[in-house]
């Protein structure tokens, strides 16, 4: 029994630990403010997926008819969204061919259908909002969750123009350089807090794409519970009815 108990507490600790877990560089990772019951958001996510990310990224399990899902017309989609397509039920595809791509920079960009799914929430926001000039890169950026990408920032006009401040450290007998803040070489259309929140209403775009049917399935969800608990004190009662003559 005390070992089934400590492995409870094990798992528990595992998961109370997660929100706080590191990204693949060691930089901790930011809880994305993400409401994909938010039509509003997740419109404005999709703008900034369109015009920044579908250039160089497909999302070949998505359709641009599937977005009036998030409260716009097919007239609003073809005006607004349609820019790498001819019709409004054709797949998020891009004509950029893979092999063309890795020339380009260095590896293939992945598919963003479940990017969501794959990465988590949390490491999409930090990862957009850490981006700084590094000039030993090719692409003249690197990043402080993702180091070494061959991703420039592609949100830079949004955010402008950072360098990283880094200091070296001895930790345990060993020198390592640690970051020690931004600073803005050129600012960006957006102040901070309204790029902060394009990159939520990007990343919340990007969680709606991998299930757009999440919002039902959640809500479905309640019904079915409510329905189990009700089920549970009529059987409940009924048993007890049932066997109250019993001795």
């Amino acid at each position: 029994m005390k070992k089934l108990l400590s492995i409870f507490a094990l798992v528990g600790a595992c998961f109370a630990a997660a929100p706080a877990m590191a990204s693949e560089g060691g930089y901790p990772l930011e809880p994305a403010p993400v409401n994909t019951s938010d039509l509003s958001s997740l419109q404005r996510g999709a703008r900034l997926f369109v015009n920044y990310c579908l250039n160089c990224h497909g999302a070949s399990m998505m359709r641009y008819n599937r977005l009036k899902d998030i409260g716009l017309t097919d007239d609003q989609i073809r005006e607004n969204l349609l820019f790498s397509a001819d019709k409004v039920g054709e797949l998020m595809s891009i004509s950029m061919q893979p092999k063309e791509a890795k020339a380009f920079f260095g590896a293939t960009p992945p598919d963003l259908s479940v990017i969501s799914r794959a990465r988590g929430d949390d490491w999409l926001y930090t990862y957009l909002r850490t981006f700084y000039r590094d000039d030993n890169r090719a692409t003249g950026w690197n990043n402080l969750v993702f180091p070494s990408v061959g991703m420039p920032h592609v949100l830079w006009e949004l955010q402008g123009q950072r360098a990283a401040k880094f200091s070296e450290v001895e930790e345990h007998g060993e020198k390592v350089h640690k970051f020690g803040g931004f600073e803005q070489i050129t600012p960006g259309k957006m102040s901070k807090v309204e790029y902060d929140q394009a990159v939520a209403d990007l990343v919340g775009f990007l969680d709606w794409m991998a299930e757009p049917a999440q919002n039902h399935r959640k809500r479905l969800g309640v019904w079915v519970l409510l329905f189990l608990g009700m089920f549970t004190i009529f059987a409940w009662r009924l048993n007890a009815a049932y066997w109250k003559d019993v001795k």
